[in-house]
């Protein structure tokens, strides 16, 4: 069963300005794009020549992750926010692989992907997919949505991931207050996966690639290890805590194993609810 919030063709894809979400599908080697936004990826990689791999490297870190979530922990419920345009495998096809009973709300504000929701909205018949119309600078609005009403049952534990996401809410947006309020309405056993952008290793790299999306209108503020860790207070991290996405649960991927760490850039950690 499925459910989403607007019709697709009521919407204004803004193709005049690049978009991020339409910038990773671009870095993933996606075809959901326009020249805006290849022009925009391009000059972020232009100053951070990584970054393609590391969007890769992130997608796989979330694999393994959900792989582990619902393989070892025994998590059957997803609250993703921030989706970005459909990738396959998505996330509930990695999940109901797993577990075909799976059910996940996919929450983005982004036009491209509210039109392209239906690809995200394929669930096996056992399991269930909604999407939301929402942001994570409210909070308030994704808890209140009928969709995850109508999809996940609060009573019993719900993975929320927030994937290479929160570093597009700035401080002035109050993103620590945000996952919090999300984490707070979970029930004890609830997980939070995160992944980050760091300047940790090749801060000025970095810096030109947040100045390329900064240039082309989109918001973004990358953080350090100290600054990511805070998003899990009152959490319990599990092993090996926050880490390189690549450090975390590690497997031979056919993008190699020998990545520096500047090359990745990206810190991840799944922390429980207790």
């Amino acid at each position: 069963m499925t459910a989403h919030t607007h019709r697709a063709e009521e919407i204004d894809l803004q193709l005049h300005r690049p978009h991020s979400a339409r910038m990773y599908d671009y870095l993933l080697g996606g075809r959901t794009n326009y020249p805006v936004d290849r022009e925009a990826a391009l000059r972020a990689t232009e100053g951070w020549p990584a970054l393609p791999r590391a969007a890769r490297l992130n997608r796989a870190f979330l694999h393994r992750a959900v792989h582990h979530l619902v393989n070892d922990v025994g998590i059957r419920q997803f609250l993703d926010i921030g989706t970005g345009i459909p990738t396959s495998p998505n996330l509930h096809e990695v999940a109901q692989y797993h577990h075909p009973g799976a059910r996940v709300v996919y929450v983005d504000n982004d036009p491209i992907v509210l039109a392209h929701a239906r690809a995200l909205l394929t669930s096996t018949p056992e399991g269930r997919t909604a999407y939301v119309d929402g942001d994570l600078r409210r909070p308030a609005d994704i808890l209140e949505a009928s969709e995850l009403a109508e999809t996940l049952d609060l009573s019993e534990p719900v993975a929320l991931t927030i994937i290479a996401t929160v570093h597009f809410v700035p401080d002035h947006y109050d993103p620590y207050g945000a996952v919090r309020t999300l984490i707070d309405a979970l029930p004890v056993g609830s997980h939070l996966l995160l992944s980050h952008a760091t300047p940790d290793f090749t801060p000025e790299a970095i810096s030109r690639a947040v100045a390329a999306y900064h240039a082309g209108g989109i918001e973004a503020q990358v953080r350090s290890h100290a600054e990511i860790l805070p998003f899990f207070d009152g959490l319990e991290l599990l092993p090996p805590g926050l880490t390189l996405i690549t450090d975390w649960r590690p497997q031979h991927t056919d993008i190699g194993d020998d990545v520096a760490n500047g090359d990745v850039s990206f810190y991840g950690a799944l922390a429980r609810k207790n």
